[in-house]
């Protein structure tokens, strides 16, 4: 089992930055590739980034792509989701993700079925 809580949402000027964290307990963290998904409102849960267990291969939405960067501390058992440039369509829950893998096969990175535990998301609120 692994236990994901994220952190560091809040509201934000468009054009504005935040950083969210995932903090992991359990499972070794350092085996897991990690991602992170957002479901705005009255929308699906849509992937933005994934990383694997090396922080070495990472994945973007083309939608966040320039704007967000991912990265992970696995000393300190945490993944970083850096959120620049932010607009008022990144409004949503942002949902820190897990997979037993330390690899997610690229065809299947940005499906959301992949992962195995999810944690409680986090509300990101641009205002315009």
């Amino acid at each position: 089992q692994v236990q994901l809580v994220e952190s560091g949402g809040g509201l934000v000027q468009a054009g504005g930055s935040l950083r969210l964290s995932c903090a992991a307990s359990g499972r070794t963290f350092s085996n897991c590739a990690m991602g992170w998904f957002r479901q705005p409102p009255g929308k699906e849960r849509e992937f933005v980034a994934a990383i694997n267990w090396s922080g070495v291969s990472i994945v973007y939405a083309d939608s966040v792509k320039g704007r967000f960067t991912i990265s992970r501390d696995n000393r300190k058992n945490t993944v970083y989701l850096q959120m620049n440039s932010l607009n008022a369509e990144d409004t949503a829950v942002y949902f820190c993700a897990a997979d037993r893998r330390a690899e997610i096969p690229a065809v299947h990175v940005m499906d959301r079925d992949e992962y195995d535990y999810w944690g409680q998301g986090t509300q990101v609120t641009v205002s315009s």
